[in-house]
């Protein structure tokens, strides 16, 4: 009765807009308040022990590193590249969209960042050129989705101090997933544009392409000091994260792009987003708290082996599960509550940790692009000022693909294992 009751109180203060931290801590704080036996020290204890790990330093250090980026002008580089070579192709911006967003993605780690990124920077300039607004955000809202799949993917980061996996190997095992995504996107975009007018530009000289191409060269090095200091064993995540920070920090200087008031709004929506992130961090990890001391864990695995024995119908509940769970949840607080109760009844079906990790995470992220929380969506419309109808309309055909990578990356385990089995970090 307790765990139905705090359930019913966090979903009924979701639905009354309340902030996703305090609809976390209102039940969880009621609870050690009525429980003579739950002490306010324990619980306090609980709440800070979410946030006092090493491997957290590294998420505000990764926003941080994406606020830097784009404000450097390293966007517009990857962006002129992928023209370059692009350009000429009939849907060319919208390919240009998926492959800016995996150029970026390699310092943002966060599908909201790119949003607002790509949304402020391309949708625009593709409506300019024809192309439909809904077909704009709907590529944009999807290809948004690979930055929080590759390194360095902070919900990656969330998953694996809650569960206690390799960072370093949720890292890898993400990319599949992410070219899977990339393929089916570029498919769509043929798709949508193969009978339409050209939307292309004048193929551009080799010249003019290299020039692009050299141009974009220094911002691709963030992802080889990032990915290469980790998979070498020279840092760990977290000392990549600050490397990173201190490369494009240095990359923006040179490229003479970052003025001392642009640092000052980097650092201010810096703190704003990791103010937001921490604080729900903390919240869950006490929500979290008292669903273990609550044996949630324990009836949900229960109820669950009642339903089925079968590996194959219970990892298609999990995502049943997980879709309405990312509609109401964000992925952060998402991930920390349901893990501590999930993991360890896939590991009952003997499924491999990695892989249930980059299911949960991939199915978390689908949750960014739908209603009624679908915070892409909204971000979207907001530097797009496009409707949220809108953006909803052109995001859902792309959702409705992004299923079918789901399933592939739920049946299929050597599509995320593969990567962590060469580098030997699974």
């Amino acid at each position: 009765m307790t765990l139905l009751l705090m359930v019913l109180a966090l979903l009924v203060l979701l639905l009354l807009r309340v902030p996703v931290a305090f609809a976390l801590l209102v039940p969880a704080v009621g609870y050690v308040v009525l429980d003579g036996t739950a002490t306010v020290n324990i619980a306090v204890q609980q709440t800070l022990a979410g946030v006092n790990q090493f491997p957290v330093l590294a998420v505000p250090m990764f926003i941080l590193l994406g606020n830097l980026a784009n404000q450097s002008g390293a966007t517009d580089r990857i962006y002129d590249a992928a023209t370059a070579f692009l350009g000429h192709i009939r849907g060319s911006l919208g390919y240009v969209n998926v492959a800016t967003s995996f150029g970026f993605s390699w310092m943002s780690g966060a599908a909201i960042a790119d949003a607002a990124a790509m949304g402020r920077v391309q949708v625009p300039q593709m409506i300019k050129r024809g192309y439909g607004a809904k077909f704009a955000v709907g590529v944009t809202g999807g290809s948004s989705i690979i930055a929080p799949l590759i390194p360095p993917s902070i919900p990656a980061i969330i998953y694996a101090v809650t569960a206690g996996l390799s960072v370093g190997g949720l890292f890898l095992t993400g990319i599949g997933p992410a070219m899977a995504l990339i393929v089916v996107l570029c498919v769509l975009v043929w798709w949508f544009t193969r009978k339409h007018e050209a939307h292309n530009e004048q193929r551009p000289t080799w010249g003019v392409r290299g020039r692009s191409l050299l141009a974009s060269l220094p911002v691709a090095g963030a992802a080889v000091v990032i990915l290469g200091g980790i998979l070498s064993g020279i840092v760990t995540p977290t000392e990549a994260s600050a490397v990173g920070v201190l490369y494009i920090l240095i990359l923006s200087l040179a490229y003479r792009q970052m003025t001392w008031r642009k640092l000052y709004h980097v650092a201010i929506r810096t703190l704003e987003t990791t103010g937001s992130v921490l604080l729900i961090v903390c919240a869950a990890a006490l929500f979290g708290w008292v669903l273990a001391r609550e044996r949630a864990p324990q009836e949900v695995s229960e109820l669950i082996l009642g339903i089925t024995t079968d590996p194959i119908v219970f990892l298609l509940l999990v995502n049943v599960f997980l879709i309405v769970v990312g509609a109401l949840l964000e992925p952060t607080s998402a991930i920390l509550i349901v893990v501590p109760v999930l993991a360890p009844i896939a590991d009952t079906f003997s499924i491999d940790p990695m892989h249930f990790a980059a299911i949960v995470i991939f199915n978390l992220m689908l949750g960014l692009l739908t209603p009624p929380v679908g915070l892409v969506l909204f971000v979207l419309a907001s530097v797009t000022k496009i409707p949220v109808k809108d953006v909803i309309v052109g995001v859902m055909p792309f959702f409705a693909a992004m299923l079918v990578v789901l399933l592939v990356i739920t049946y299929v385990p050597a599509f995320t294992l593969w990567l962590p089995g060469v580098f030997g970090a699974g």
